[in-house]
């Protein structure tokens, strides 16, 4: 009886629920609290489930489950809920992935840092990309595997078990106290962890991070499609998605808008993509320079989430670190790098350089000369032997249509990646979807980071795909209206508060095609300590934010998206996409991203009654 209450409930939550649920890739900050994330929607959720309550309204006020959709979203909540509900377990201990293979590698990190064993059982078959060499050799993962009739035979295990099987209905598991971890695969929609017994309650935020930085959750698409054949009671079936098509469209874009020949990647997510690259370097690094320590450069007030997972990467691998780079400010990233540089050469190390061009969020642009001497430069070793040259990675997510890669450009010399996330302006903001090329020095490491994103089923979506296939051939025309509608924007804060700092790219650098639509603002301050100075700014920032949201809630959204179709957004970096950054390197600044689509007009009106208001 429960379980058809449960059902009843989430087919008419399905037939109520908002067009956000589905369409968004990034929710609102402003009723969303990190260290509730899922928590706090779960709980209003069950709430409105014993009350029998489905109204759309008390569905659209629940609060943001997670601020990005590749970590979760109101769907993926409410699937691993209903999962929980039928199991009488708590909802924290489902999760679900958008990879089949993520959720096994979630837990052989765990065990890795802990020393402990995990035997991998399976009833039909693992994941055709589940490559047991590399995930020892590489990964460092240790484990064994067995294929077994059902999940009755597990044998006696001294460490954790996982059972693996391959699901065409969204069942229900008979929960059997020697299984630690269900996973259930689904074809085409991705796969659901179930954590067995309070034993392994500490596994769970762990399994979330590892979701969280490495990998995407199911996305709404297919979470929607396992919601409706649970409530149906029902097959699920592969549908003509026309994939193939909508990819050799995407990868033929990607090529004509960065002007490179090699073919591209694709991952779920830009975080997706990051991952399969520092891991095919350092599968690169130990069969071309065995044994060599690995250097992975990262500055260090970037994005968080490459911060964390770089240094998630070096956790588990003896041979790699992670070294600083001040990149903003007062920081020279060319001066930067060649202090870096120099002394790893001199270690005979291998230097990976992951790098923002511009910056985030100060977007801040080297000079691109220096850099490209920089990096081909031959170096030394302490022994005099001739030194491992660097590989530059570049994240060029705010300028995705700079050509950086492309023969005659400043990184067409030595080797060099550059990866852009798809959820930005390559989607419109329709999907997570992240991308990469290499030149054609880098042929040899884009093999490389193809396996890895192949292994860790981090592969973009066949809806991904589609979406990516229908926006990316407007992208270049979309990145030029939002720059002009920022410009204007900036033109207009420095007339009307000059006292303010804006970070923006100057308009020389925007006539060599540096045109992002997003600049940050660092507001002017008072108070007789710099504490207090950095109060009142913070204050104000938040002032400024909420004056924009709720006098123009249909555009102005407290968020941290970045070239959508249309609309405007505000963050504050140091608050939620520098979340995981160390806290001095931390930004206390506005963020703003503007779309080509959208009343500028009334964005300067508000901006002016903010100033009358100081």
């Amino acid at each position: 009886m429960q379980n058809q209450n449960i059902i009843n409930y989430i087919k008419a939550v399905l037939d109520n629920m908002p067009t956000d649920w589905l369409n968004l890739t990034t929710h609102r900050l402003d009723i969303y609290n990190e260290r509730l994330a899922k928590t706090e929607f779960i709980n209003q959720f069950d709430i409105l489930f014993k009350n029998n309550n489905s109204e759309a309204s008390v569905l659209q006020a629940l609060p943001t489950a997670y601020d990005y959709i590749r970590l979760g979203h109101p769907l993926s909540s409410v699937f691993e809920w209903a999962i929980a509900k039928t199991h009488n377990i708590q909802s924290e201990y489902v999760i679900n992935f958008s990879s089949q293979i993520m959720p096994i590698l979630a837990v052989l990190r765990k065990n890795l840092l802990d020393n402990k064993d995990t035997l991998i059982a399976y009833k039909e078959k693992l994941p055709n990309e589940f490559n047991a060499e590399l995930l020892k050799r590489v990964y460092g993962y240790s484990f064994e595997t067995k294929q077994i009739q059902n999940a009755e035979a597990i044998p006696e295990f001294n460490g954790s078990v996982i059972y693996v099987s391959n699901e065409y209905t969204i069942s229900t598991n008979h929960l059997n106290p020697n299984i630690d971890f269900y996973i259930n695969l689904y074809e085409n929609l991705g796969s659901v962890i179930l954590i067995n017994g309070e034993q392994n309650q500490i596994y769970v935020s762990e399994i979330q991070h590892v979701r969280r930085r490495e990998s995407i959750a199911m996305t709404p698409q297919n979470t929607l499609t396992a919601l409706k054949a649970l409530v149906e009671n029902s097959t699920l079936e592969t549908k003509n998605s026309n994939r193939e098509a909508h990819k050799q469209g995407v990868l033929e874009s990607i090529n004509t808008v960065t002007k490179t020949t090699g073919k591209p990647l694709v991952g779920s997510s830009g975080l997706s993509i990051q991952y399969a690259i520092m891991m095919g370097l350092i599968d690169d690094a130990q069969q071309n320079h065995q044994g060599k320590a690995i250097k992975f450069i990262v500055p260090t007030n970037c994005y968080g989430g490459t911060n964390d997972q770089a240094r998630r990467v070096a956790a588990c691998n003896n041979n790699v670190d992670v070294v600083d780079l001040e990149v903003d400010g007062d920081n020279d990233m060319v001066s930067s790098l060649k202090t870096v540089l120099d002394a790893i050469a001199d270690q005979d190390a291998i230097p990976y350089i992951i790098a923002e061009i511009p910056t985030n969020p100060r977007v801040e642009v080297p000079d691109l000369e220096a850099l490209k001497a920089m990096l081909n430069k031959a170096r030394k070793t302490a022994s005099g032997a001739n030194a491992t040259s660097p590989v530059f990675i570049l994240d060029q997510t705010f300028c995705p249509n700079i050509q950086f890669l492309a023969e005659g450009n400043i990184l067409a010399t030595g080797r060099a990646i550059s990866y852009a996330s798809g959820s930005k302006f390559p989607s419109g903001g329709k999907c997570t979807a992240g991308y990469c090329v290499g030149n054609k020095n880098s042929e040899s490491l884009m093999g490389k980071i193809a396996i890895h994103l192949s292994l860790c089923d981090n592969e973009a979506t066949d809806f991904q795909y589609e979406v990516l296939a229908e926006q990316m051939p407007s992208m270049n025309q979309r990145v030029e209206a939002a720059y002009k509608n920022t410009r204007e924007f900036v033109n207009f804060i420095s007339e009307k508060l000059p006292e303010a700092k804006i970070n923006f790219v100057s308009e020389e650098l925007a006539a060599r095609g540096f045109t992002p639509s997003v600049f940050s603002l660092d507001l002017s301050t008072k108070g007789n300590t710099d504490e207090e100075r950095e109060a009142y700014k913070r204050e104000l920032n938040h002032k400024l934010i909420n004056l924009m949201i709720t006098k123009i809630p249909n555009e102005s959204k407290y968020c941290v998206s970045y070239g959508q179709l249309k609309g405007c957004y505000w963050t504050i970096p140091a608050t939620s996409t520098q979340g995981t950054t160390k806290e001095g390197d931390k930004d206390y600044i506005a963020r703003v991203a503007l779309s080509g689509n959208m009343d500028l007009e009334r964005h300067k009106d508000i901006f002016q009654e903010f100033v009358a208001g100081i």
